[in-house]
C-alpha cells in the first residue's frame, strides 16, 4: 500500500510566490469605471493563475502529488453585486493548462470551500450563498477538465441541536445540484460534529467521507473512529480515502495547529491503517505547509529507517 503525502495551498518554499492574492469587494467599488474594474479582477486572477501553475510545477519537481487548491483562486467570483465578471470565459486556456499539468503527473488536487459555507444553516440566504459558492468550486474543476476534483465540507451549524441540524443537512445535501454532489467529501470537525456523525451523515448520502485526526482527539465520545466504514465511503470514486493530520500546538486537546507534524502522530496513524492494506493520500495542515512535509519525512526516515519509500513523499508500507 501507499501513502501519500500533500499540504495546503501555500508552498514557502516558494516565498515570492501565491495563488490567493485577493481584491477586497471595498476596494473594487472605490474603483472608477467598470473598465477599471474588470481590468483589476484580470489582473489579480492572472498572477494567481500563474503563480497556481507554478506552485504545481514545484511539486511536481519534489514528488509532492497531493495539493489543496486555495479557494481565493478567483477574488469576487461569487459575490452578487459583481457584475459581468466572466472569468471563466477570460481564463478559459489557463484552466485547461492547469488541468493538463495535474493530469499528466498524475497529481490530486481538492478544494476546501471557506467556513462561511453551511449548507445546513437555518437561513435561506446563507444556503443559497453556499450553494454559490460550491458551484464556483465544481466549476474550477469542470474548466480544468479535471473530474475526480472534489471539495472538502464540514456539516455546520448546530442551531435546532445536532439531531435535527443534522438532518438538515442531508435535506439540503439533496436539494443541492447534483454538479454539487457529486463533489461534496465531508469532514468532522472539532467542536460540534464528531466522526461518528458525519460517518452516518455520509453513509444517508452516500458521499465519501475524509478523517480528520486531529479533530478527532478534540471532539469525540469516547470511540475509536471506524476506519473500515470510513474508507468503505470511496469505494467507487476511483480515488483513495483522504486523510486530514495535524499535530496540536500545545497539549492533547488544543484546536491549534502547529506549525510541524509530530511525527509520532503519523507513525502511530500508518502503522494502524497497515492491516488494510490500501492506498490512502494524507493532507497535512500544518502552519508550515510544504516545509513540514519535508520535514516529516525526514523525521519518519530516522524514526523508521526499515520503511520504504516509493519516492520523496509517497511511503510505501
Amino acid at each position: 500500500m501507499y501513502i501519500r503525502l500533500g499540504y495546503v495551498a501555500i508552498a514557502l518554499g516558494l516565498p515570492n510566490v501565491t495563488s490567493s492574492s485577493h481584491l477586497t469587494f471595498t476596494r473594487y467599488q472605490k474603483l472608477i469605471s467598470e473598465e477599471e474594474k474588470i481590468n483589476q479582477l484580470k489582473k489579480v486572477t492572472l498572477s494567481n493563475l500563474n503563480d497556481l501553475y507554478t506552485i504545481l510545477k514545484y511539486n511536481i519537481e519534489h514528488q509532492v502529488h497531493f495539493y489543496r487548491i486555495t479557494s481565493r483562486l478567483v477574488p469576487l467570483a461569487t459575490h452578487p453585486e459583481v457584475k459581468d465578471w466572466r472569468y471563466r470565459t477570460f481564463f478559459k486556456e489557463d484552466f485547461k493548462r492547469i488541468g493538463e499539468l495535474v493530469k499528466s503527473h498524475g497529481m490530486r488536487v481538492d478544494t476546501h470551500p471557506d467556513q462561511f459555507n453551511v449548507l445546513n444553516s437555518t437561513r435561506e440566504e446563507v444556503v443559497e450563498a453556499t450553494i454559490r459558492d460550491l458551484m464556483y468550486h465544481h466549476a474550477l474543476f469542470e474548466d480544468m477538465d479535471y473530474p475526480l476534483g472534489k471539495m472538502v465540507l464540514h456539516i455546520g451549524s448546530t442551531q435546532g441541536g445536532k439531531e435535527k441540524a443534522m438532518e438538515r443537512f442531508i435535506e439540503n445535501f439533496n436539494k443541492a445540484p447534483k454538479e454539487i454532489r457529486d463533489k461534496l467529501i465531508l469532514e468532522n470537525d472539532d467542536k460540534s460534529f464528531t466522526a461518528k456523525d458525519v460517518l452516518s451523515i455520509c453513509k444517508e448520502i452516500k458521499a465519501p467521507m475524509v478523517l480528520d485526526i486531529h479533530h478527532h482527539l478534540c471532539n469525540n465520545e469516547g470511540e475509536e473512529p471506524d476506519l473500515e466504514a470510513i474508507f468503505s465511503t470511496w469505494e467507487g470514486t476511483n480515488l483513495p480515502p483522504k486523510i486530514h493530520l495535524s499535530s496540536p500546538k500545545e497539549g492533547p486537546k488544543d484546536r491549534r495547529h502547529a506549525d510541524y507534524i509530530n511525527p509520532m502522530d503519523f507513525i502511530q496513524f500508518a502503522e494502524k491503517v497497515k492491516e488494510f492494506n490500501i492506498d490512502i493520500d494524507v493532507m497535512l495542515e500544518s502552519k508550515k505547509k510544504d516545509l513540514s512535509l519535508f520535514a516529516l519525512v525526514k523525521d519518519i526516515k530516522a524514526l523508521k529507517p526499515e520503511w520504504q519509500w516509493a519516492d520523496q513523499t509517497t511511503l510505501e508500507i
